[in-house]
């Protein structure tokens, strides 16, 4: 794939997407999806131009296609993908998940419904925050990663009002 590349990353839709987020990732060549989809409908809502990558979430077990973690080599570095829940119940432990990916770039999470991007250490790690409706506080959220050259990643928060 060509640089600039641009990459949709969300989390927690169960079985819900704002539809500005699916218009903002129809435009994007790889979309990440964190977890806890539960309608496996939704992902077919989602049409980057390339991929999209997808693990399960605490709520997906039936959804036996998809790993608990998957990761993405990409112009400068790794990014591992993996929903959260086995690295703390209510708040996984950016820590744990360092520990575990040390030599990745970014790792994305869900999980917590909350936004976050932590970049004051490596690897990074960032929540896009819930996407659907369920305990999204307030708007519908993603994050967007461009990578315009190896050295250069930029995440982006979005926050879409509920409709």
């Amino acid at each position: 794939m060509n640089l600039p590349l641009k990459i949709g990353i969300l989390s927690d839709t169960h079985g819900f997407i704002h539809p500005h987020i699916i218009n903002l990732f129809d435009q994007c060549d790889i979309v990440v999806h964190a977890g806890d989809i539960v309608d496996d409908e939704t992902l077919c809502l989602l049409r980057p131009k390339h991929q999209i990558v997808a693990v399960q979430g605490n709520n997906d077990q039936h959804l036996t296609e998809l790993k608990t973690t998957e990761s993405l080599e990409l112009p400068g570095g790794t990014l591992v993908v993996n929903h959260g829940h086995l690295f703390g119940h209510k708040q996984p432990s950016h820590d744990s998940l360092r520990e575990a990916y040390p030599d990745v770039k970014m790792i994305v999470y869900g999980h917590t419904h909350k936004q976050l991007i932590e970049q004051d250490q490596t690897p990074w790690v960032v929540n896009p925050g819930a996407a659907g409706l369920t305990r999204n506080h307030g708007s519908s959220k993603c994050l967007l990663l461009t990578i315009n050259a190896e050295q250069n990643w930029h995440v982006e928060p979005y926050n879409f009002k509920v409709l």
